[in-house]
């Protein structure tokens, strides 16, 4: 379970929505480990964005991927946080060794959203 998603989202009522429906992800090699970036539309997307993906909770959406170890980086002039992902890539096993599928993999992430925000609303 993520958690109450009335503790998130400004203190606004939310619902929970998969986060590609409001970002989008690319992904890809550094090592042994990844770098996901997420990145949404507009200011105020990106102030939701900031709120919900930290690097705890991207920690353990791919913690049965591997992951125990995630850095988060704020770009905040290009709307985007931006995920270290560190020994991901290690195992010799992995389908996706660059790391490619990981960018989709965030997207189907549940997360908090307040109501009537979406793109569209």
């Amino acid at each position: 379970m993520i958690g109450d998603e009335s503790d998130r989202a400004g203190g606004r009522s939310a619902g929970m929505i998969r986060l590609g429906r409001v970002a989008r992800a690319r992904s890809g090699d550094k090592g042994t480990g990844a770098n996901v970036g997420v990145f949404v539309e507009t200011p105020a997307a990106f102030d939701l964005l900031r709120e919900e993906l930290t690097a705890e909770r991207v920690a353990e959406h791919f913690r049965p991927m591997g992951v125990s170890d995630v850095t988060r980086y704020e770009l905040p002039n290009l709307l985007a946080l931006n995920f270290v992902l560190r020994g991901i890539l290690s195992r010799s096993t992995r389908v996706d060794a660059q790391g490619k599928a990981l960018g989709q993999a965030i997207l189907e992430m549940p997360i908090a959203w307040p109501d009537g925000t979406l793109p569209g609303d």
